[in-house]
């Protein structure tokens, strides 16, 4: 394991244990752009699904973000309307692992010789995970006269996460990418438990 695997998973731990507390469950958000734009940055959940996928998408294909657009757009729709998927809550940051996981498999996937076959599967992958992280954002989302303000703000906050973190990694060592994706599987197994332990509590309260 290297240095900075090693830091990743320290920080992972870290993180997990700060964000296992109650007080991080997700609820209503705050209006105007500039809590929208703070949304996605405020909930370690979320951030780091949106690092993920811009990873993926560094090590696969940029079309990644347009997969994970699409599934940001249908999980709003559904979030906006009170759909909520059952065990949402745990299926987020088991998501964040599940975008990782690909990512950590790809190159050694036999559909590596066909590019668009392998596109494809991890957009579907993508999409998904982040369709819940979406549907999420639709539940948490203000229903005043500064929701389209809000939506925008959560759109490029969203966008300067994945993008930046997309551009950043290509300009990195592979090394670096794989040290990434290793981190962010860990964080989302230790977010998945801090929620399952959350909402058994809350379930015996």
């Amino acid at each position: 394991m290297t240095r900075q695997t090693a830091t990743l998973f320290a920080l992972a731990a870290g993180a997990a244990l700060i964000t296992a507390s109650p007080a991080h469950a997700h609820g209503l958000a705050a209006g105007g752009a500039l809590g929208g734009f703070m949304h996605p940055l405020g909930g370690l959940d979320h951030l780091v699904m949106l690092m993920s996928v811009g990873t993926a998408a560094s090590f696969i294909s940029a079309q990644l973000l347009l997969w994970a657009l699409v599934g940001a757009a249908t999980g709003a729709g559904l979030g906006l309307t009170g759909f909520n998927l059952p065990g949402a809550e745990l299926l987020a940051p088991l998501a964040i692992s599940a975008v990782a996981a690909l990512t950590l498999a790809a190159g050694r996937l036999r559909w590596s010789n066909s590019p668009r076959l392998l596109t494809n599967i991890s957009g579907g992958v993508v999409g998904l995970g982040v369709a819940i992280h979406g549907m999420l954002h639709g539940l948490e989302a203000p229903h005043d006269g500064n929701t389209l303000l809000w939506w925008a703000g959560v759109l490029a906050s969203s966008v300067l996460v994945c993008g930046g973190s997309t551009l950043l990694l290509k300009r990195l060592p592979l090394s670096l990418t794989r040290a990434a994706a290793i981190g962010f599987l860990a964080l989302g197994g230790l977010l998945a438990l801090g929620s399952l332990v959350v909402l058994n509590g809350a379930a015996a309260a």
